[in-house]
């Protein structure tokens, strides 16, 4: 085992003084940020009114964020390292926050926040206070690119920060909390896909405190051996430094540190003279106690080294005496007199303690992407148009065109694009993108590899949070990326995406913060073609979590052939600042629109397919409208039925592809005016609505509208099994017969009229049911429906053959 001790000594002691005199000046800012409302300075004794009423706030780990930082910036300074951190305890707000105003960025960014008394009074005041800032890192942080709200996604930021970086070094500290987590137990195989002649360097900091909220954590409590065996395995070199002795921890971490940046420099080296093997990858792990420099005991009970130092060590200091002047004595050893001036600013020892500029960590504008971020090179998508000589007749891989596109958006941007997709990439019939680029690997190949190297662009590895990491922190470093999954297990990334949402929600507040490339998803393998995977695999519901987010975050896209497709893709990659979410199945399916009635229906986000109606500009009996590829092919077959067995019904199609242009307009941006929506779906006549997803989340976006009563919405009731994928529309009421019935059973004048029709609709619902059961596979007629003169006259299917 490697420890810091046996390495010779690297910092003069005069140095390390400086750097335990930034290092308590941060301290005592934290401290201050969890307590004190008033007398930021101490320049009188601590009164109740100093006190916040509301103690909030994470002591336990924030020492330690401190000390690497502390660290890392003599690192950079004498390296002239270009360098972010990334703070897995990003809980220990209070630290990066008083980093930030040790290194002057705080002012700068907020110039009410200055180096002075009132400057420190106000910086503690607005933590974790109404109208202030959260007690966790947060898009408000300068800095920072990973919110400190949940835990496990450390590495994966840093990794996709660090892809196409070549220069940059993120070092990331990965709390032993945040270690038990599955995303982060996935994301140390991320070294597996750096290419260290091309990508920058994750440093990881295991910070071992010993504690979670309540109970002890698992790395800290097994045995040294196992803990090196277990970090070794993931492919890294660990340096230890332990202890709880300021001094000789200063000392120690000063040697690991200057260590490992010399080994990664001999790594870079070794692989940009033609290197191709695999590095192991130096890390540094710091076991330090649990509110380190804080109160050791309190009440008669231990508090430094347990889990009780985790949040507010103490929280009657208002009211209580002996609290009180426990918090003043805390203070006070940190002697405040020796590092801030008597106007308040820090002294010119600790002033000077940090890199200037943009290599401060606080002002890397790698942490600010939207200042580096450059438009993508796009090639015109109109070329990659599907030809249709007429709707609904030929078919083609929608995907498959998409994919097509992407690659040469690749080609076109190889140092800021990547594909991104948990192993799903060929299956999503994307693997054009792979004639340009390989799938990024840096660990053994065989022979039969498909697209292995260590150059590779395409990013794919088994765990969705992986990848979601990865593709997060590229974005938010100023890059952009397109990520493709199954539908139903798009839901793993359920909290990240909430995560990323709201931070881009808050950033669009704070003007500092730059717009960044849109997150854009593209869900395949939908629940509506789910047939050989059954019930687990379906499941539509992730837009119904992405809608509850913002409307100023989020889309939504149902392009319901590859033409459409192209168009919304195209939109989303050149967007900013958005969650842009598309469901495209991947199947062969029938295309309807040419490119450039594709581009007229994208811009519009929905419409009337003319061919498709048979109202002819008057009012209609009915409309019957859909969105998604499967259903509006089930309503095309339902109104061909309806066209040939009641010629006289005035029908209107609308077909949605922008989801959100069914809110009103006060709810989104791409809302309708209750003027529009009337107009298209009418006030008073029965609109017959063919979803993707599930139903309730229509009505929940048209509530409002006058015609609301009307909407009649058919989509995925939780109904699934192993079946064909007709079946599964049969199942969910979705298919052609239950549409075609549901629009008699709706239009009054057909009531009475229609009981024939109906009643071969019934039965051929049996004869499908039968048919499926004796074959395995659905009606001729149904896997060979077009959409062409003749289905205006066609007849109900027939009995099939026995």
């Amino acid at each position: 085992m490697n420890y810091a001790t046996s390495a010779p000594a690297a910092v003069d002691q005069d140095y390390l003084d400086r750097i335990d005199a930034w290092w308590r000046a941060a301290n005592y800012l934290s401290v201050g940020q969890i307590y004190l409302l008033d007398n930021p300075l101490l320049r009188e004794p601590l009164l109740p009114e100093h006190i916040k009423p509301r103690l909030l706030g994470h002591w336990g780990t924030t020492p330690g964020l401190n000390f690497i930082y502390a660290h890392l910036n003599r690192a950079i300074m004498e390296r002239d390292l270009d360098t972010i951190y990334v703070m897995g305890p990003g809980h220990g707000g209070p630290g990066p926050v008083a980093a930030a105003w040790l290194e002057g960025t705080y002012t700068e960014t907020y110039p009410d926040i200055t180096q002075d008394a009132e400057g420190m009074r106000r910086l503690f005041r607005q933590f974790s206070f109404p109208g202030g800032i959260p007690s966790h890192v947060a898009p408000e942080t300068p800095g920072s690119i990973h919110e400190g709200g949940e835990l496990g996604y450390a590495l994966s930021h840093a990794y996709g920060a660090a892809f196409d970086n070549p220069d940059l070094i993120v070092a990331a500290v990965v709390g032993d909390g945040e270690a038990e987590t599955g995303p982060l137990a996935a994301s140390w195989q991320s070294n597996k896909f750096v290419n260290p002649a091309r990508d920058g360097t994750v440093l990881p900091i295991l910070h071992l405190n010993g504690y979670k909220i309540a109970n002890p954590t698992v790395l800290a409590r097994i045995s040294p051996e196992e803990l090196d065996h277990l970090l070794r395995g993931f492919g890294h070199t660990p340096f230890y430094v332990e202890g709880d002795d300021p001094e000789q921890m200063h000392q120690d971490f000063a040697r690991a540190l200057d260590t490992c940046f010399d080994e990664i420099d001999e790594i870079k080296r070794r692989a940009r003279n033609g290197d191709t093997e695999r590095p192991r990858w130096p890390m540094i792990v710091l076991r330090s106690p649990k509110g380190w420099t804080g109160p050791k005991v309190v009440d008669g009970k231990q508090v430094e080294g347990t889990w009780r130092a985790h949040q507010v060590p103490f929280s009657q200091a208002r009211e209580n005496d002996e609290h009180r002047a426990i918090l003043e004595q805390w203070l006070r050893s940190y002697r405040p007199e020796e590092l801030f001036d008597d106007a308040g600013a820090p002294v010119p020892s600790v002033a000077e303690l940090h890199p200037s500029g943009s290599r401060r960590m606080s002002a890397n504008p790698h942490a600010n992407g939207g200042l580096l971020i450059k438009d993508l090179v796009m090639p015109d998508f109109r070329r990659y148009e599907v030809p249709v000589a007429s709707p609904g007749v030929s078919t083609a891989e929608s995907t498959r065109a998409l994919g097509v596109l992407l690659r040469d958006v690749m080609s076109g941007n190889m140092d800021s694009f990547r594909v991104f997709s948990p192993d799903e990439n060929n299956s999503n019939r994307l693997d054009a993108v792979l004639d340009v680029t390989n799938r990024a690997w840096n660990a053994t190949t065989i022979d039969g590899d498909d697209h292995l190297a260590p150059e590779g662009r395409v990013m794919e590895i088994l765990s969705e949070h992986t990848i979601q990491g990865w593709l997060e922190g590229y974005l938010l470093t100023g890059r952009h990326g397109f990520f493709s999954c199954y539908e139903a297990f798009i839901h793993i990334v359920d909290s990240m995406f909430n995560q990323h949402a709201k931070w881009l929600t808050t950033a669009n507040d704070i003007p500092w913060r730059r717009p960044i490339a849109s997150l854009n998803y593209l869900l395949t393998s939908h629940v509506w073609r789910q047939d050989h995977n059954g019930f687990s695999h379906q499941d539509p519901g992730f837009i119904d979590h992405v809608v509850n987010k913002k409307s100023d975050v989020v889309r939504v896209y149902l392009p319901p052939d590859a033409n459409t497709l192209l168009s919304v893709a195209d939109h989303c990659l050149r967007s900013r600042q958005y969650v842009n979410v598309i469901v495209a199945g991947k199947q062969p399916e029938l295309q309807f629109l040419t490119m450039e009635q594709a581009i007229e229906h994208c811009t519009s986000g929905l419409g009337v397919w003319e061919w498709a109606s048979t109202d002819a500009g008057e009012e209609p009996d009915v409309v019957m409208a859909c969105a998604g590829d499967v259903p509006t092919l089930e309503t095309l077959a339902a109104v061909s039925i309806l066209r040939a067995a009641l010629p006289d019904l005035r029908i209107r199609v609308v077909n949605v592809v922008d989801l959100m242009r069914l809110q009103d307009r006060r709810a989104h941006p791409h809302g309708m005016s209750d003027d529009e929506f009337d107009a298209l779906f009418t006030t008073d006549k029965p609109v017959v609505f063919a979803y993707h997803g599930y139903p309730s989340l229509i009505h929940r976006l048209t509530y409002r509208r006058a015609g609301h009563g009307n909407l009649h919405v058919h989509g995925y009731r939780e109904e699934g099994t192993t079946t064909t994928p007709f079946d599964m529309c049969v199942l969910n009421e979705l298919d052609r017969f239950h549409l075609a019935i549901d629009v008699i059973d709706r239009v009054p004048r057909l009531r009475d009229v229609s009981g024939h029709v109906r009643q071969d609709l019934t039965e051929a619902l049996v004869r499908h049911s039968a048919y499926i059961r004796e074959n395995g596979q659905d009606l001729p007629e149904i896997r060979g429906w077009t959409w062409d003169e003749g289905d205006r006259e066609r007849p109900l299917p027939a009995d099939p053959p026995t």
